[in-house]
């Protein structure tokens, strides 16, 4: 296996690129990494499961590492269906990570397209930068993959970014929910964005706007959405276990729950588990909760992700203390420092208990409910 780690700069994109090409072509699998923990936990020195041409290491739901293997095969027939979908193979602007899935499709479809795709790197996501790295595309079709969080980025500064997002002639908007409001936003503005729906089990997005691309399945039936296809991950790294629970008989099982409408369009409703979708980053509001709660002077906690504008889900936490409440800072700081910016509540309020329904369980919805009584953003 070829563990690669990404600095953010051009020179590691383009080892990446090559590095693709060559697994791709069956030459070693790419471990692309920015976390050396999260690689270690791959076991970068060992053999990679047989036809696996990309290990896309992620935290996993419950914070536990977990490495999703995706073969040439599957990559490529994501490629394949997402240029089909789009209008035919272009030109492409790397405008997310590289070690998501989200991103690493970006490089692949440009292999595939035989066309030369454009960075945007440096620290942070910025309207101006994302203008001048859509500047440097040269030809067309031209297209470029966003979470929402970019999106509302854009269309809130209105200058030279937003003029640039109205060239492209598809923007893929996925990692996490596209509301309506922010549709509306795109489409008076010009700008043609495509809200996709998948994950790194599905080699990235595999419903475009309600629509599963070609070759895919999806089965709404039962109480969590299924995928089906030759775009399907083959497993999980050095878990068999895990494997054998999320996937059988062709199909993937995931922590989604999602409805055919009519019109045969899906939806997808939510999660069925607790992982807060915000910014395109997936956070669990169990181990928010694990933190807030140890913390002097909290006795307990309830994390619910809220509708934002911006961010897709914000991460809003109640919490019951134990004598004179703590500074809402000081908690927010201690998550930070524990799980990172993405899990840090962007509000934090108190109460004197929690709501509970049945045998001391937490009842989530009344605390949402509460929540967005207040809730400003």
């Amino acid at each position: 296996m070829r563990p690669l780690h990404l600095d953010g700069s051009p020179a590691a994109l383009d080892a990446l690129k090559g590095a693709l090409a060559d697994a791709l072509g069956g030459g070693p699998a790419v471990l692309p990494f920015t976390d050396p923990a999260l690689r270690d936990a791959m076991a970068p020195g060992e053999p990679a499961e047989p036809d696996t041409a990309v290990v896309i290491a992620t935290s996993g739901s419950t914070g536990a590492p977990k490495g999703v293997l995706l073969s040439a095969r599957a990559l490529t027939a994501s490629a394949e269906a997402t240029h089909h979908r789009l209008g035919g193979p272009g030109h492409w602007l790397l405008a997310t990570p590289a070690h998501y899935i989200g991103g690493l499709q970006v490089l692949i479809r440009s292999l595939l397209a035989g066309t030369t795709p454009a960075y945007l790197t440096g620290d942070g996501f910025r309207p101006d930068t994302f203008a001048a790295a859509a500047a440097k595309l040269k030809g067309g079709p031209r297209y470029t993959a966003l979470v929402p969080t970019q999106l509302v980025r854009l269309l809130d500064d209105g200058g030279a970014g937003l003029a640039a997002a109205t060239t492209f002639d598809g923007i893929v908007v996925g990692a996490a929910a596209t509301s309506a409001a922010l549709r509306e936003r795109a489409a008076e503005a010009g700008v043609a964005i495509v809200p996709a729906y998948g994950m790194s089990e599905t080699a990235s997005g595999c419903v475009y706007d309600g629509v599963p691309l070609d070759g895919v399945r999806v089965d709404v039936s039962g109480d969590r959405i299924r995928i089906a296809g030759d775009v399907l991950a083959h497993g999980y790294r050095r878990r068999p276990d895990l494997t054998a629970e999320s996937f059988d008989g062709g199909w993937f099982t995931t922590s989604d729950r999602g409805v055919r409408h009519a019109d045969g369009r899906i939806e997808v409703l939510g999660r069925a588990d607790d992982m807060i979708n915000t910014g395109g980053v997936k956070v669990s509001a169990t181990a928010i909760e694990r933190c807030l709660t140890a913390q002097p002077g909290v006795r307990d906690a309830c994390v619910v992700g809220l509708p934002d504008p911006e961010w897709g889900e914000a991460v809003v936490a109640l919490v019951v203390p134990a004598g004179e409440p703590r500074e809402a800072a000081e908690l927010r700081a201690a998550v930070r420092a524990e799980l990172g910016a993405a899990a840090t509540p962007k509000r934090l309020e108190y109460a004197a208990e929690l709501p509970l329904r049945g045998p001391g369980k937490i009842d989530r919805a009344a605390v949402r409910v509460r929540l967005l009584a207040g809730f400003g953003g």
